[in-house]
């Protein structure tokens, strides 16, 4: 049987950078871990390769989708690294870190999708100079500075943190000839709004009645879903159109939470009619709030991407059934990994029961990306 892009190993590996934590020799007002600024990251890349459009660019997609992925992993294997360290190491030792981190990906996930694998290790060894990466970077650098503003006034006192804020805005200095970061560092501007809007969605805990280690975000949640879908489309050898809507689907099918909140399944399920009433007034509110932040030719791709994220469509494609199925598995990878790690509570117990039948229930959504063999190497896993 062939092996597959998507399976536990990987899913597990993209996961732990939920234990990452940055910027923790500083003071932090919330915390920030890895895992939630590559989603802030990939959310500001399609910002940016947006910005790109308009202004004349024909941009690979699926590159910049892959070549996100690609730097999240990178980044995962090194750890917690300063970022000054980071890309000095990478600089000066750039064929020694590659190798590094080509063993560890295939020292944590063994089994995996050849063409995946190869495409990764030709990545890791390129010279990352096509415009798709630039736009990588630049996201990476402006995700970096949003983290940096919530934490630089609580930190003035801090040795170096000027030196820290001058090197930040000179590493986006550096992609001043992307459109977007011209746009956004000229301060104001509506796209910047929107990246702190989306920002803010790094302060909202999933399961948040419940402890829960490690615990995760909005944001972050949503990164797991994308990457899991892409994954799954890598095997399936869906097209560009289709693999850039379910990606980009799954990465901003919560962003109205921003606005609401998230409630509760239970709540929901108890409750005639709060469902509808809620997508309502999300709608309602997105349209006042959020949509007047970017620009009017983005307008109807976002509503696309919120408004009935679990839909299949035709035109454009889109398997909104896989999306349902991915988001589902990251919930109860969300409650497995903590009851493993030993913290656990009724709430996820059931729910990690509930959300396993829904996944494995013959003819159910979670047949589109293997979901049964999936939970069944999880708890063969030791963790």
């Amino acid at each position: 049987m062939k092996d597959r892009a998507l399976n536990a190993n990987m899913l597990y590996y993209l996961f732990d950078s939920a234990n990452m934590h940055r910027w923790n020799d500083h003071l932090r007002t919330l915390d920030l871990t890895e895992m939630d600024k590559q989603a802030h990251k990939a959310a500001i890349a399609w910002i940016l390769g947006k910005c790109e459009e308009d202004a004349g660019a024909d941009l690979d997609w699926h590159m910049l989708i892959e070549h996100n992925l690609f730097s999240f992993i990178q980044r995962v294997a090194l750890t917690d690294l300063k970022p000054q360290i980071f890309h000095r190491i990478e600089e000066e030792k750039s064929e020694d870190v590659s190798r590094y981190v080509l063993c560890e990906f295939d020292r944590n996930v063994p089994h995996t999708d050849a063409g995946f694998r190869e495409r990764l290790e030709e990545y890791l060894f390129s010279d990352k100079s096509s415009r798709e990466d630039d736009v990588v970077r630049a996201a990476h650098y402006l995700a970096t500075k949003w983290e940096f503003d919530t934490i630089y006034d609580v930190n003035r006192s801090v040795y170096g943190i000027e030196d820290t804020k001058a090197e930040i805005g000179e590493q986006i200095g550096q992609h001043s000839d992307l459109a977007g970061v011209r746009e956004i560092m000229a301060g104001g501007s509506d796209l910047e709004k929107f990246i702190d809007i989306i920002g803010q969605l790094r302060f909202q805990q999933r399961w948040a009645r419940t402890p829960r280690i490690p615990k995760t975000t909005v944001l972050g949640h949503s990164l797991l879903v994308a990457d899991m879908v892409y994954l799954n489309d890598c095997d399936a050898g869906i097209g560009d159109g289709q693999a850039y809507n379910d990606f980009y689907t799954a990465l901003f099918h919560d962003l109205p939470e921003v606005l609401t909140k998230d409630v509760i399944t239970p709540v929901k399920t108890s409750v005639s009619g709060l469902p509808d009433l809620l997508e309502g007034i999300e709608h309602e509110m997105m349209e006042r709030r959020i949509m007047p932040l970017i620009p009017a030719g983005w307008q109807e791709e976002l509503r696309f991407m919120t408004y009935e994220p679990f839909s299949d469509t035709e035109v454009p494609k889109r398997n909104g059934k896989e999306v349902k199925a991915c988001d589902w598995m990251a919930a109860w990878m969300e409650a497995h990994i903590s009851i493993r790690y030993g913290v656990s509570s009724k709430a996820l117990r059931d729910g990690k029961v509930d959300i396993g039948r829904k996944l494995t229930a013959v003819g159910g959504y979670g047949e589109t990306i293997g979901a049964f063999d999936i939970i069944a190497d999880f708890e063969r896993m030791e963790i």
